[in-house]
């Protein structure tokens, strides 16, 4: 079992490719979605600092997370290009976590929210086996349920 906690997008693919690839780790890992929106996830592309794309290609493992985080949408005149939901985000990284990393048991994660009810994180939880998946699985609706 492995906690991941990264302080914002500080955590490299590779920790995780390297999870997935042993098949003997159960991985419980922080989402950072609010730094993610913060710093990475701008309207305009061209404020977002270099340093805020390397931290994001480093989490995500490559580039790939730009045609997944971003939708094209067409205006009267243009076409633009519009976030996509946390919830969406969250699902792609999901199933990174399955074909890329090749982790076969990722149950939907768990938003963490802070005191003003916004999700800074999601916790997702990754593994080979499926009673581990089942228990988080209950743990997590436990939780879940307990917060509305």
């Amino acid at each position: 079992m492995c906690l991941l906690d990264p302080y914002g997008l500080t955590l490299d693919w590779k920790v995780i490719q390297e999870a997935g690839t042993m098949q003997s780790l159960d991985i419980f890992i922080n989402f950072p979605i609010y730094d993610i929106n913060i710093n990475v996830l701008h309207h305009d592309q061209k404020t977002v600092l270099p340093l805020h794309i390397e931290r994001m290609n480093a989490y995500w493992g490559d580039e790939s997370w730009r045609s997944v985080a971003y939708e094209k949408s067409h205006g009267l005149f243009e076409t633009m290009e519009e976030k996509v939901s946390n919830r969406r985000l969250a699902e792609a990284f999901r199933e990174r976590l399955k074909t890329v990393a090749g982790f076969t048991r990722v149950p939907e994660p768990l938003p963490m929210r802070n005191g003003k009810g916004s999700i800074v994180y999601y916790l997702f939880f990754a593994s080979h086996k499926g009673t581990a998946e089942n228990i988080v699985t209950y743990i997590f609706d436990k939780f879940a349920r307990q917060r509305i």
